[in-house]
């Protein structure tokens, strides 16, 4: 046994050195105490079941993805409906399921009329073409031995667009059927719609069992979070309505104006003002793009033109009149917010995704806004990039400038 290391104190004896020195080696060598294996073993238990909780979950989630979307859905569509279904059952005394009934009856009123309405039209719009190929086939080959000398071979474009216009009469038929045989689709629409019905209809039942679960003051915050929810939502959805109809009257009145038949009208314009106002940004170019080629085939290129350029007009309208005055009081959001909104709603969920990402949007920066604390901007070098924009004064005299030596 080697003797203790370090200098000995003479004052000590060399026999209790030694004993101080197997004691210390002893404390060296005393294993860790129970308690802190057994505290070992439970947090290692402890963060493997919460691995595998996670990983089930996400298993269960992937494997449900389709139903979770189809949740998701029905509780942005409810969302968008609680505004209306709370105005029918305080200011007439309906139950909320008598409201949302009434509501379901309207949108299918709607779907229905676009549905029997457009479709024939497309139709009958492939089978005007079809008719006028051979005048358009002279009238450009005129054209052309006319103002350029040359002659043009239109056998080859006569023999594609009559194939395009046969192809867009098979489409229309084959929507049709998709539409009234498609088990898959309307399996879908069915689960949304129970779904959105029981949450629009038992929205305060819902709330308060969540709520019971939480305390007082977390009880404040998930009660305006869900608020601002609806309001945003409902906002939106109620100001794009108002938007399509502004959008599809205007463009009906304008379509009558330069000619258009009346059983091209109505499908148009209510297919123009439902894709402008319900698909982000590019909806408005994706909304006149049918019926400005339909005008041109049916009523030549002027008509078009006037068309393109109502289209043109009424979109700087809308953007800076019309849709500020409807969504001031309903939905606030940046427009680069928006943008990336629906850029990452449309990369994550697809157009649906695009088209439910801006109330999102909002609801988080609302969220955002009202969360954390916040102090006052000190004042700052009006040269810097940080400074706010300077206030117009009533007074055009300039303030007098200091004096460095007083």
């Amino acid at each position: 046994m080697s003797a203790p290391e370090g200098p000995v104190d003479p004052e000590i004896p060399e026999d209790v050195a030694r004993a101080m020195a197997v004691e210390a080696a002893r404390a060296d060598e005393q294993p860790a105490p129970p308690w802190l294996d057994a505290a070992i073993k439970r947090g290692l238990w402890s963060a493997v079941r919460v691995v595998l909780l996670v990983v089930v979950a996400v298993w269960i989630a992937f494997q449900m993805r389709h139903l979770l979307g189809l949740i998701i859905f029905a509780l942005f569509i409810a969302l968008a409906m609680l505004p209306g279904v709370t105005a029918l059952h305080r200011r007439y005394g309906m139950r909320r399921g008598a409201a949302v009934g009434l509501m379901y009856l309207a949108a299918v009123v709607v779907v229905v009329f676009m549905v029997g309405v457009l479709i024939p039209a497309i139709a009958r719009f492939a089978d005007s073409v079809r008719e006028s190929l051979p005048g358009w086939s002279a009238s450009l080959t005129e054209w052309s031995q006319r103002v350029l000398g040359i002659p043009i071979d239109t056998s080859g474009a006569d023999s594609v667009l009559s194939a395009f216009s046969l192809d867009v009469a098979s489409w229309a038929d084959e929507a049709l059927g998709l539409v009234t045989s498609g088990i898959g689709l309307v399996f879908d629409l069915f689960t949304v719609a129970t779904f959105a019905f029981y949450i629009a209809a038992q929205w305060p039942q819902i709330m308060r069992a969540f709520m019971s679960r939480m305390p007082p003051e977390r009880q404040r915050t998930f009660a305006w979070i869900a608020d601002t929810s609806i309001e945003q939502t409902g906002g939106y959805f109620y100001s794009r309505l108002l938007l399509m109809g502004v959008c599809g009257g205007l463009g009906f009145v304008v379509m009558l104006l330069v000619g258009l038949p009346l059983v091209y009208a109505i499908p148009l314009a209510l297919f123009m003002g439902f894709v402008s106002e319900f698909i982000p940004f590019i909806g408005t170019y994706l909304g006149a793009a049918l019926p400005i080629v339909i005008i041109l085939a049916v009523q030549g290129l002027v008509p078009a033109l006037v068309l393109l350029g109502w289209v043109i007009v009424y979109q700087q309208a809308e953007n800076y009149w019309l849709s500020p005055r409807f969504s001031s009081q309903t939905m606030e959001l940046n427009g680069a917010i928006a943008f990336g909104g629906a850029l990452a709603g449309g990369a994550v969920a697809g157009p649906l995704g695009a088209f439910m990402a801006l109330p999102i949007a909002a609801l988080i920066t609302a969220i955002v806004k009202n969360s954390g604390r916040k102090w006052e901007v000190i004042e700052i070098d009006s040269r810097s990039a940080a400074a706010a924009d300077p206030t117009p004064s009533a007074d055009p005299t300039p303030a007098a400038e200091p004096d460095p030596e007083g």
